[in-house]
């Protein structure tokens, strides 16, 4: 399976902010900021695999997310350091404009 990361350079503003301005991707940004890297499959429950597959594809093509497999699963990852480099503050701006952090669990 070949996905496309836009490189460092290549993440624009407007496609990052259009990724995270969808509540559930911003849940999804929030889940890996305090966990860390995590498998696709179980992330948000009670979410279709089409509606998730969308939802990647955003994040990835954006520059949000790292997408890569492991064995039969995906694993996703923020792209933390490429998005501080190119938009530096935004991330946290982001995230602690929704509450910060949460578990996955969490609502």
């Amino acid at each position: 399976m070949t996905v496309h990361h836009p490189a460092r350079e290549q993440i624009e503003l407007d496609n990052v902010l259009s990724a995270l301005g969808n509540p559930m991707r911003l849940k999804v940004v929030r889940i890996l900021a305090a966990e860390g890297e995590r498998p696709c499959g179980g992330m948000l429950d009670g979410v279709s695999k089409s509606t998730l597959t969308h939802h990647w594809r955003v994040m990835r093509e954006s520059g949000v997310i790292w997408q890569r497999p492991k064995g039969r699963e995906l694993l996703l990852s923020l792209r933390r350091e490429d998005l501080d480099a190119r938009f530096p503050g935004l991330l946290d701006a982001v995230i602690g404009g929704a509450g910060g952090p949460v578990a996955a669990g969490a609502a």
